[in-house]
């Protein structure tokens, strides 16, 4: 970790490490005109000179740019619109003398606000993250010797030093380099090691970061050596600009956020609306006293807002979280969960999302056949077979070819540990070369072990190719591996039946052209050749050993697509949601991928990074209007991507695992990170957690989150259908004089008491057949829309309220009483709880009261059952393969017959012990509830079936 700074100065004001046209020119540059314009030189800088421009530039570190404090975050919690309306709710509570109701809404709000606190600040730790990558110390050359220094007391022009297994600390340019290759996955995702050149780039077309003579701060030297003058460092490097990124991008609200806020506003407006007229009313039109108009006002509030929403929601989110868990989705943001139910839009890496990030021979030539192999990945498991078209091959040939890429390999298998797969440590290329000789049997620790290494001529990007001379009985043999067309251009001859050939120009044209067609299927291709050396003459020379090859065979190979992949791509286009591919690698190798798994298909276009920066944004969003894949991306490629998406009106999910897709992690709807191979900034940035790398894994967490909403919606009628029979009551008793049916605490009990539980089991009903065969839902459907309002308050709430008070009148009928012509100073609804018993009235009234909140619980589970669909027949789904319901239906009798009964509870919920045999009244309730809304839903489904008929006879008639 870099170490706290112990400067005075403010960061902010460091000056920018060179001016803009040098950092990005720097690359173009000579070796000599890099030391004149860092004014250095071979020897470094002097002490002096670093000391003066450290004091100038600022300490080499990642700096966090203050965001809002956390105290902040925590109070926001507590004053979002639903929570400052159960705020005053409570207020409104204790001012009307009941301060049972207005503890527990309070209690609600801290416990609310409390979660989602706890889970905002565990996502909050991507900067932190950032700052653990970069190294602590660095060697540098300074007064012409070489030091060691902290790693945050770089400055421009220093001289680094760098070899293999260093981490990089700055943005630097090479100017001594010997075989280093540099591991630049942390910028721009790709695991292969780019190689590195000192001299200088002038081609067009090149990102920054694909310069083979810059290192990148945060970064590793994977092999070779080298020196480099650094020109960026701190929050002026690469790696420092995606720090910045990372913290400046400001997160949207989730689509259900946004749906929360509007019914909150619903209901709010409603409930106040509603409670300041019956106010107006009691007042000015009944001539009720201010006091007892201003408590049936906030009696009305509190019927009308549903408390128990907000809990419901974050529990029923919550255990959404466990169940995508178990479909390797970790969820770190609650509101997350069904945002992904609404996605639109999903960017996607290439390597290790859609491939499983092992490189794999695939085909191999030999002697004019064609060989493929079977088994993917680096577990030596599979067998070469001959291709279609093709004729067996000798199996001395294959065992000689596999036999020099064996040995002409400095990587290793790594088998499995820690519950972890097979590993590699090296060149994932020459890994899949020891995979294939395993796979005919040529194991590379006997091989070794039999052909000892004399010595190796090392790989150079200039003759692109590499040699090890091994003893072989009384001979020597060199093998060599590389380009084919530099390997073939050194052979004479070819091995053909265990007898080496000459190669002839029509044997020469055959092998390029097998080259050709592999490379045109986006396969890496290396060829292998070997030569029996004469008695050496001075030593193992390039231009001794490299000639008079025997040319052996191409070996050819891909990051092949994860298996279960194209099922679910095709799964996400049957669903309405579109793959974009943004990758690091060539264009040539994704546009492969994309069509092998289905992702894009003909005229897809290809837009390389260069390409994409000299696009305008009415460009970019044109292009992003078809199939479109994206190649050679960097950092800020990919997050002016999801921006343009997001300006378009999609929902967007993204996927990364490198530091590299930080920002553009915060930036989407959704940022999914590896969990294998991210790193620890791709998770903390992101707000969901692939456990297994799978790009099928965010397919299968969609279709959860489309579920979620919908179960969201049937919790939410299920809620609402219960505040019409708690409305009705405070309705009828100022209107006609009839005692108030619902006391406030009793309708407090329903919302946060019996239905509860059940509201939660409606949370947890599986995803309903074909629903992921629906386009996503549109960004202006509401959660609470007409059709809801009206099945939920006009219908299903019409029909409890009757029910409810049926039951009501019922038991007043039986105890010989009428409600409705009780004098208004007998009315004992009016008096305290206690004062009740003693009243003409009283006992009846109470009594009558429980019989009412009794029938608004057995009505709620007919409903509950009614809810679990909106069209299909509950019938059809398993009636009681929601196990969780019957729980919760168990649960709400068992506490309504505790408050009925248990006199502690009586007193507090004003109950009376309502006799035994009204319950059979009451159990008529839940079989009418269903079956009415069952025959409704026959209804529709037959007006939609007649509908479609129509459609379909007009469709054949036209």
């Amino acid at each position: 970790m870099v170490k706290e700074q112990r400067y005075a100065r403010d960061p902010s004001e460091y000056v920018v490490s060179m001016p803009e046209d040098q950092v990005v020119r720097s690359y173009t540059l000579q070796i000599s005109d890099v030391y004149a314009t860092a004014g250095t030189s071979p020897d470094g800088l002097s002490t002096a000179e670093a000391r003066a421009r450290l004091a100038k530039h600022g300490p080499n570190a990642i700096q966090t740019i203050k965001g809002k404090p956390l105290w902040r975050k925590f109070l926001a919690n507590f004053t979002h619109l639903m929570a400052l309306l159960l705020w005053a709710g409570g207020a409104m509570a204790f001012i009307g003398k009941m301060p049972q109701l207005g503890w527990a809404i309070w209690i609600v709000v801290v416990i609310n606000a409390a979660f989602s606190f706890w889970q905002e600040f565990r996502a909050e730790k991507a900067a932190d993250a950032l700052k653990m990558l970069l190294p602590q110390f660095a060697r540098v050359v300074r007064d012409g010797q070489e030091a060691k220094i902290p790693a945050e007391e770089l400055v421009p022009g220093d001289l680094i030093v760098l070899s293999e297994g260093d981490h990089v600390s700055a943005d630097a340019r090479l100017v001594e380099e010997s075989e280093m290759r540099v591991d630049l996955s942390t910028l721009n995702g790709e695991s292969a090691p780019a190689r590195r050149t000192a001299e200088a780039s002038l081609r067009e077309g090149l990102s920054v970061i694909e310069r083979p003579n810059l290192v990148f701060a945060g970064t590793a030297v994977s092999a070779g050596t080298g020196r480099a003058v650094v020109f960026a460092t701190a929050m002026n490097t690469e790696f420092g600009k995606i720090a910045r990124m990372t913290q400046t991008v400001e997160e949207d609200l989730s689509p259900l956020q946004r749906e929360v806020n509007r019914v909150t506003r619903f209901v709010t407006a409603m409930a106040l609306g509603i409670g300041v007229l019956l106010f107006v009313l009691s007042i000015f039109i009944l001539g009720r006293p201010l006091a007892e108009g201003f408590v049936f006002s906030v009696g009305m509030v509190v019927a009308f807002v549903p408390e128990g929403l907000l809990p419901t929601v974050t529990l029923s989110l919550a255990m959404g979280v466990q169940r995508m868990a178990k479909r390797n989705a970790l969820i770190k943001k609650l509101s997350s969960v069904e945002t992904l139910g609404s996605c639109t839009v999903i960017c996607t890496d290439k390597t290790g999302t859609l491939t499983q990030n092992e490189m794999t021979v695939r085909e191999a030539w030999l002697a004019g056949q064609r060989l493929t192999t079977t088994g993917v990945g680096y577990e030596p498991a599979g067998e070469f077979v001959a291709a279609p078209g093709s004729r067996p091959v000798a199996p001395a040939d294959l065992r000689e070819l596999l036999l020099a890429a064996v040995l002409c390999n400095n990587a290793k298998l790594v088998p499995p540990h820690d519950e972890k797969g097979w590993g590699v440590l090296g060149d994932p290329t020459e890994a899949a070369l020891l995979v294939a000789g395993a796979k005919a049997g040529v194991a590379y620790a006997e091989a070794a072990k039999e052909y000892g290494r004399l010595r190796e001529l090392p790989f150079d990007s200039a003759r692109k190719r590499m040699s090890t001379i091994h003893p072989r009985g009384r001979d020597e043999v060199a093998f060599v591996k590389g380009a084919p067309k530099e390997v073939l251009s050194l052979c004479t001859s070819i091995l053909e039946g265990g007898v080496e050939v000459p190669l002839t120009r029509e044997k020469r044209d055959e092998i390029l052209a097998a080259n050709d067609a592999y490379a045109r299927n986006a396969l890496r291709v290396l060829a292998v050749a070997r030569r029996t050396l004469p008695e050496r003459p001075n030593g193992y020379t390039i231009a001794w050993v490299e000639q008079d090859l025997t040319f052996l065979g191409l070996l050819a190979m891909q990051d092949p697509p994860r298996p279960e992949v194209a099922a679910a791509v095709d799964k996400c286009r049957r669903a309405g949601i579109r793959i974009i591919m943004i990758t690091g690698d060539y264009g040539l190798t994704a546009e492969s991928i994309a069509r092998r798994v289905g992702m894009v298909r003909e005229g897809a276009r290809l837009v390389t990074g260069a390409e994409l920066d000299a696009m305008s944004e009415t460009d970019l969003k044109d292009a992003l209007g078809g199939e479109v894949i994206f190649a050679r991306a960097a950092p800020e490629h990919k997050l002016r991507v999801v921006t343009a998406l997001k300006d378009m009106g999609e929902i967007v999910a993204v996927t990364g695992d490198g530091v590299n897709d930080a920002p553009a992690l915060k930036k989407a709807h959704i940022g999914v990170a590896m969990g294998i191979a991210g790193t620890d900034v791709a998770k903390e940035a992101a707000s969901m957690i692939l456990l297994d790398d799978n790009f099928a894994s965010i397919v299968n967490a969609i279709e959860e989150g489309r579920a979620v909403y919908a179960n969201i919606r049937k919790f939410t009628t299920y809620i609402f259908t219960s505040n019409t029979p708690e409305a009705w009551p405070v309705i009828l008793q100022m209107v006609f004089n009839v005692p108030l049916a619902l006391t406030v605490m009793q309708i407090l009990a329903v919302d946060l008491g019996t239905d509860l539980v059940p509201a939660l089991a409606l949370g947890t009903e599986k995803p309903e057949p074909g629903l992921m065969d629906r386009p996503p839902r549109r960004s202006t459907e509401r959660l609470v829309d007409r059709h809801l309002i009206v099945r939920a308050f006009v219908w299903l709430g019409s029909l409890q309220t009757a029910l409810c008070f049926a039951g009501f009148f019922f038991l007043w009928w039986t105890q010989g009483q009428n409600p409705l012509r009780i004098p208004f100073a007998e009315r004992p609804d009016l008096q305290p709880y206690g004062d009740r018993f003693g009243m003409k009235y009283g006992l009846t009234y109470v009594l009558s009261t429980s019989m009412f909140h009794a029938g608004v619980v057995t009505t709620q589970i007919g409903n509950a059952y009614a809810c679990r669909t909106e069209r299909t027949s509950v019938f059809k789904i398993g009636f009681f393969s929601n196990r969780f319901l019957l729980f919760g239906f168990a649960f709400e009798l068992a506490l309504i017959a505790l408050m009925i009964y248990a006199p502690p509870l009586q007193a507090l919920f004003e109950e009376g012990p309502l006799p035994l045999g009204y319950w059979g009244f009451l159990f008529l309730y839940p079989p009418i509830m269903f079956f009415a809304e069952e025959g409704r839903k026959a209804v529709l489904r037959r007006m939609e079936r007649r509908r479609a008929h129509r459609a379909e006879v007009a469709e054949h008639l036209a």
